[in-house]
């Protein structure tokens, strides 16, 4: 028999099984692109890098660690560092051209780490999982964001307006608005969307006494009662505060001993006024070449309420004033100043320098439209957020030809979630920086540079990397502080899942621009809210929501949102939105002002910080709000 036809079956059943093990190549898909900047300029030797969705969500099953050099809490960087040797890969060519081959149809995050300094990882594409059935073919063009130039010199925000004027509505923004000359606006804040900013400092200035009685050595930074009105104790009040306007037209404040009346009066400058739009208004008086907070106004607040958080006034750090031990008045200590304590997550491009006196410089960007003169140069400074503040020092990007553009300057919409919500969060969180207080600056007194990544903020710029104990509730979750946005954010299923890595600029438009509070980018608190809905699309019909969840439906009467829920108000800043429900035996629960950003499950009434707890200290949670009126808050 003919050798060769005994060996053509066998061959064929060679054939076949060479085939099977061919399948998964064949059928893995092919994902290309390009990377480049917005400038066209391609960027060659980048690695592109295929991040499993599933190992994010992986990922999201453990609790964040929120430390240095954590492995959790950057959801592309932490785990492209420990995977990066099994994770599909490609670099880019000269024209900027990528190719993976045998990629297998699952999700991924795509990621791009770039060969220099010259531009930062992630790229545009990079928050947002697919798979290669999605893509359909189509070619993949990324673009990364530029990165700040050594030796790059911030230029001020009017620089920048020059060139960019569809910007201009970031002067009606709060974040413009904060630090204010007091009764006066600069030529880089825009008051029209806050008729009522100064209504605080207009009621003061007027002429109006403010008491500070009934001091308490146990509180924090409200150590006394403050009221416009005369307490029924007269022997309780330490000093007073008597605000007026001057011939001048500069707004002062004079101190008086109540106590020992032949301690002469002091006498001070209020220089500035930092808030005023949202929840407070505080004051800062000038001493020597330094400001000091003192006083805060809440513009909700009412001294009916009795607690001394809500009133109409509360005392901030009159303690710094006025000496009890021994009954004088006395100067603010220099290192309390706001320079040296508060101005970081406010000036653009902050810096500080101690002179011998022991007196702060605090440094900002120079600009001729800016609020004021603070370092004595001739140029006002800007000393609010600016530009800058998200995009890095402009100096080159301002001379840099227009194909170089892109490439010296930071786009925080190009880089990764972890890489874009930290450049909010340094201030929306409440480290301890270098100065052993909460500015979180590193060792040269300067705040992170924007594009850098979480670990090496927490690395450079924090001695304690985040809020104490006593700034949460007895769940050591939830926030009781305010400013602590960022700190439960990263904690939640937005920042760490496999579908949509969720940042800052997903829901608030941080140019403004928007006709929704808290420049939300769509209405998120009204029965027809839309904001929650443009990602939860199944989740657009609210009665049949709840009724899936709690078996009962909620919102045609009741007006139940998405955010009734869900982001609770569980932070105060000023004094909050007035009583909640009351107790059997008439104690008030209260109502904060400050968005819990776990979007976690809704607190129920058995919550640590609730139950058992009294009603004045107790979180607010649904139940001690609008579902109180139909929920027992006291039954666990």
């Amino acid at each position: 028999m003919n050798r060769s036809v005994l060996l053509k079956p066998a061959m064929g059943v060679l054939a076949a099984f060479a085939v099977l093990l061919l399948a998964p190549a064949l059928h893995a898909a092919v994902i290309k692109g390009t990377v480049k900047d917005v400038s066209g300029q391609v960027i060659e030797k980048a690695s592109v890098y295929l991040i499993p969705a599933s190992d994010v969500e992986a990922m999201a099953q453990t609790p964040t660690i929120i430390k240095k050099d954590s492995p959790n809490d950057e959801p592309l960087e932490d785990n492209l560092a420990a995977n990066k040797d099994k994770y599909k890969s490609a670099v880019t060519d000269a024209k900027g051209a990528f190719v993976i081959k045998n990629a297998a149809d699952e999700k991924y995050f795509v990621y791009v780490v770039p060969a220099d300094s010259a531009y930062l990882p992630g790229g545009d594409k990079a928050n947002k999982s697919v798979t290669p059935a999605s893509l359909k073919g189509k070619p993949l063009n990324i673009l990364l964001s530029g990165n700040t130039p050594e030796g790059a010199q911030y230029s001020g925000s009017s620089k920048c307006l020059t060139c960019h004027k569809e910007y201009m509505s970031v002067k009606k923004t709060l974040h413009k608005l904060g630090i204010k000359k007091a009764g006066q606006v600069s030529g880089l804040q825009d008051m029209s969307d806050f008729p009522e900013y100064d209504k605080g400092l207009n009621f003061l200035k007027k002429g109006q006494k403010v008491y500070f009685y009934a001091y308490n050595k146990d509180r924090n930074w409200d150590k006394y009662l403050a009221s416009v009105k005369e307490p029924k104790d007269p022997a309780s009040v330490s000093f007073t505060a008597y605000f007026y306007t001057a011939q001048d037209g500069t707004v002062k404040v004079k101190m008086e001993n109540m106590k020992n009346t032949a301690d002469p009066a002091r006498e001070y400058t209020v220089e500035m006024t930092y808030g005023g739009g949202l929840y407070k208004q505080r004051y800062l008086l000038r001493i020597g070449k330094n400001m000091f907070p003192f006083l805060q106004f809440n513009p909700n607040g009412d001294d009916a309420y009795g607690d001394r958080t809500r009133m109409q006034f509360r005392d901030y750090h009159g303690d710094w004033f006025y000496d009890e031990a021994n009954l004088k008045l006395k100067d603010a200590p220099l290192a309390k100043s706001f320079e040296k304590e508060c101005a970081s997550c406010h000036y653009n491009g902050y810096g500080l320098k101690k002179l011998e006196s022991g007196e702060y410089i605090a440094e900002a960007a120079n600009d001729p439209k800016g609020e004021a003169d603070i370092d004595g140069d001739g140029i006002h400074n800007e000393l609010n957020l600016g530009c800058e503040t998200c995009h890095g020092p402009g100096s080159a990007h301002v001379k840099a030809p227009k194909a170089k553009k892109a490439s010296t300057i930071v786009s925080p919409a190009k880089l990764s979630a972890e890489r874009a919500t930290v450049i909010c969060g340094q201030c929306h969180s409440r480290p301890q920086g270098n100065l052993n207080n909460d500015q979180p600056v590193d060792k040269n007194n300067r705040m992170m540079l924007p594009g850098t990544s979480r670990n090496n903020y927490l690395l450079n710029n924090t001695t304690r990397e985040d809020a104490a104990k006593n700034d949460f509730w007895a769940d050591g979750l939830h926030s009781k502080s305010h400013h602590q946005q960022y700190t439960d954010f990263i904690k939640s299923a937005k920042y760490r899942n496999g579908d949509i890595l969720v940042t800052c600029t997903s829901c608030h438009a941080p140019h403004g621009g928007t006709k929704f509070a808290h420049q939300l980018k769509s209405d998120a608190v009204t029965p027809k809210a839309t904001l929650c809905q443009s990602c939860h699309k199944d989740v657009k019909d609210i009665e049949k929501h709840t009724e899936k969840t709690v078996g009962m439906a909620h919102g045609k009467d009741t007006e139940i949102t998405c955010t009734s829920c869900h982001s609770v108000k569980t932070a105060q800043t000023g004094a909050g939105f007035g009583r909640g429900q009351q107790t059997a035996d008439g104690k008030n629960y209260w109502q904060n002002d400050i968005t819990t950003h776990l979007f976690s499950k809704p607190p129920r009434k058995g919550h640590a910080g609730v139950f058992g707890v009294e009603a004045g200290k107790s979180m607010p949670t649904p139940y001690t709000g609008s579902c109180g009126k139909c929920h027992d808050v006291n039954a666990k």
